[in-house]
């Protein structure tokens, strides 16, 4: 993705960058996508060495 950027000095020295909102909004989705696999991949990190739970019976102990 080619992001169009502006950046923004303050006395000199690049203090901001200015993105366009529809590459805002594309790069915050690729965040939160990260951010949920690297959450996935600590719990079953996490859970290593657990036994299974078959989801028949997840569902009948949360009575859904």
């Amino acid at each position: 993705m080619k992001l169009h950027t502006q950046i923004i000095e303050k006395e000199g020295k690049k203090e901001f960058v200015v993105i366009p909102v529809k590459e805002f909004k594309i790069l915050e989705e690729m965040i939160e996508d990260y951010e949920d696999l690297r959450d996935l991949r600590e719990a079953k990190a996490s859970s290593k060495g657990e036994k299974a739970v078959p989801i028949k019976k997840v569902i009948k102990s949360l009575k859904l």
